[in-house]
């Protein structure tokens, strides 16, 4: 009983207030509805007794509550501006800030937005498997607490080292040398602090980014969303197959052609399939090790190529590109895309659940915001590393050089896949995953090749896994659709591997090379499509409550999306005129038109997100211009679920 005279009392307030503003006969006869339910719970009233009635009579309908009407319409309007919060899968709502009252909702409450309706996340990965937080006393730090909490920032950090990161990470060293160092150091950065709202938003909340997106956003901009994540995962995957398929054509001394290694990696999928049975701990071990195996190859090439360290410091530190040209401007887009991956966002909200948290108490929370950020931090320290080491040996061994002299190098060490891959002239030499492989087996022997191979396979492995995760928790949480996890890793892999096997069986090497390029421009092409609605939902008062971001976080997050945006619709302008000038006149004009119809529809989009998230940090007056209003902030119905709390509270 108190419970519901609690939650009724909120809403007999609230709706006070908007009668003071209003004089809507609905609203009136909706407070007086609620009052006619208070009076039952306190006893003012007795109870209608249903065993007096006569038998032929229907019972007296339950009164219908009207839905809250309400000016902001931001957000999907889960809760009251007046109220803090913090809504969790296991639902308690904090009513009031001034009592610290808490008022337990059951899990089958309805949260609608407009006529959808919108129940609790469905789980169906860590329902029956929570990491349990040891209880130890309290003191600043304790590394029982950080292995406990280790393990999502491990896994989130995998993206920061798939075969695309690999591959962008050696062209920089080999077309700017160690001048785009300081922008992987900064993407890093930048990627942390974006990891680290989405963590806190699944920490926070309960619910990770694409349970909250579907909660949040209308139709058709919550199917585009997913639409734009589900391109991203794809166009990760195949980066994955492309970096195993190379990786076996390596370690077979090209026995297992490119085309055979893409259909392998069918099977690869299936055996993340059978370890997963296995437990989400040990699953989080096996990525430990993969990126030991990534540490320990990568920087076996870094210490026997032995780069100058004065160079090294001096492109991390010195956030400049002397005399770099249009090559090195888009290498730095690449390098950005690569390390900064929008589904990755959407899987670190997803893997802090993972953990048995006690949302109802902030000290709580705040602990594990604290122990997911370090642990965030130490993993994305370590794939730094690791990218550093890639960049530098390719930056030492291949900048400037030209077929020629990578030609010499071989033929002086009696490397023969190295003669018969390189042509002997003087055009400058273009580096990829797989003859970077060959000029490592050319400059310190066969070993060193096979190394590499291994790191290569280990990235293509681990983010196949990853990959997987993200593409599940988009589908649930966009769609509230439920699906077997083979069938969705199945689906995934057969759409990344058709287009992948046809350009290895019909065309060489090098265009692949070609895809991953293009691959990693699609990424940051994506990317806003996650930022935006991260920052918006954790900048957000009603959402977060007292753990909604600082000024620092949101100019820092602000800054890097709109920075993005910015870059990639210059990348894309650089695109087309490249199209045009290379393709016939007769094409031109269609070819014109096609993109320019895509790149309205893209900022159309990324202008709607920004409205979007301007609101979210504030800026509420927006939504009194009526197209915003009725096209961005929507209707909102704000029942808190009032059928099934006074069920709850009549059993």
């Amino acid at each position: 009983m108190p419970i519901c005279s609690r939650i009724l009392r909120q809403i007999q307030v609230r709706y006070g207030e908007e009668m003071d503003n209003t004089s809507d006969d609905k609203l009136t006869r909706a407070s007086a509805q609620v009052a006619d339910l208070l009076a039952i719970l306190d006893g003012d009233v007795p109870v209608p007794s249903t065993s007096s009635q006569n038998q032929s009579e229907p019972p007296s309908p339950a009164p219908e509550i009207e839905p809250i009407p309400h000016e902001n319409n931001l957000l999907g309007g889960l809760y009251d501006d007046n109220i803090s919060h913090t809504r969790r899968e296991d639902s308690p709502l904090i009513i009031s800030q001034e009592d610290n009252a808490r008022t337990e909702i059951p899990e089958n409450d309805s949260l609608r937005r407009g006529n959808r309706l919108q129940g609790p996340p469905i789980d169906t990965y860590f329902s029956d498997e929570r990491i349990q937080i040891p209880d130890v006393e309290d003191k600043i730090f304790s590394f029982r607490k950080l292995w406990a909490f280790a393990g999502p920032g491990f896994l989130m950090s995998i993206a920061f080292l798939d075969p695309g990161n690999i591959e962008s990470d050696l062209q920089a060293g080999n077309i700017a040398r160690y001048k785009l160092l300081w922008v992987l150091l900064s993407a890093t950065v930048l990627g942390l602090v974006m990891q680290s709202l989405s963590a806190r938003l699944g920490v926070v909340t309960g619910l990770h980014l694409a349970e909250m997106c579907y909660r949040q956003f209308n139709t058709v901009p919550r199917i585009l969303l997913w639409i734009m994540t589900e391109i991203a995962i794809i166009g990760s995957d195949m980066q994955e197959v492309i970096g195993t398929a190379i990786a076996l054509y390596l370690l077979t001394s090209k026995m297992l052609p490119i085309w055979a290694g893409v259909l392998i990696t069918i099977l690869d999928t299936f055996t993340f399939l059978f370890l997963d049975k296995y437990g989400l701990r040990k699953l989080e071990l096996l990525f430990g090790f993969f990126i030991t195996v990534m540490a320990l190859t990568f920087g076996y090439e870094y210490v026997v190529s032995a780069p100058p360290q004065d160079e090294v410091i001096k492109g991390l530190f010195i956030p400049w590109c002397s005399n770099c040209d249009r090559n090195a401007l888009l290498q730095a887009v690449g390098i950005i895309g690569a390390n900064i991956q929008p589904h990755n966002l959407y899987l670190h909200s997803a893997l802090v659940k993972s953990r048995d948290i006690n949302r109802t108490e902030p000290s709580k929370v705040r602990e594990a915001n604290k122990y997911f950020f370090t642990e965030a931090a130490i993993a994305l320290f370590i794939s730094f590393l690791i990218n550093l080491f890639v960049m530098a040996v390719f930056a030492y061994g291949l900048f400037d050089k030209t077929n020629a002299d990578v030609y010499e190098l071989c033929a002086k060490h009696n490397f023969t896949m190295g003669t018969d891959l390189f042509p002997n002239n003087n055009n400058t030499f273009t580096a990829d995953l797989y003859n970077g492989g060959i000029f490592l087996g050319c400059s310190f022997g066969f070993v060193a090749m096979i190394i590499w191979a291994i790191g290569i396979l280990a990235a293509g492995q681990s983010s196949t896994m990853t990959g997987t995760y993200a593409g599940q928790f988009a589908m649930e949480g966009f769609l509230n659709l439920q699906w077997p996890r083979w069938k969705r890793v199945l689906l995934t892999r057969s759409i990344a591997i058709v287009p992948t096997f046809f350009v290895a069986f019909f065309t060489s090497i090098d265009k692949m090379t070609d895809m991953n390029d293009t691959l990693n421009v699609l990424m940051s092409l994506q990317l806003p499509f996650a930022a935006l609605p991260t920052i918006a939902f954790t900048s957000n008062a009603r959402i977060m409550g007292e753990f909604k971001n600082g000024r620092f976080y949101n100019f820092v997050a602000t800054v890097l999306s709109l920075f993005v945006i910015t870059i990639n619709i210059y990348l894309v302008s650089l695109t087309v005129s490249d199209i045009v000038r290379d393709d016939v006149p007769s094409t031109r004009k269609l070819i014109i038109a096609f993109v320019a119809i895509i790149a309205m529809l893209y900022v159309i989009f990324c202008l709607y997100l920004i409205i979007y998230l301007a609101i979210g940090m504030g800026a509420t007056s927006l939504n009194k211009i009526s197209f915003i209003a009725k096209y961005i902030g929507g209707p909102v119905d704000r029942s808190l679920g009032i059928e099934n709390t006074t069920t709850e509270c009549n059993s």
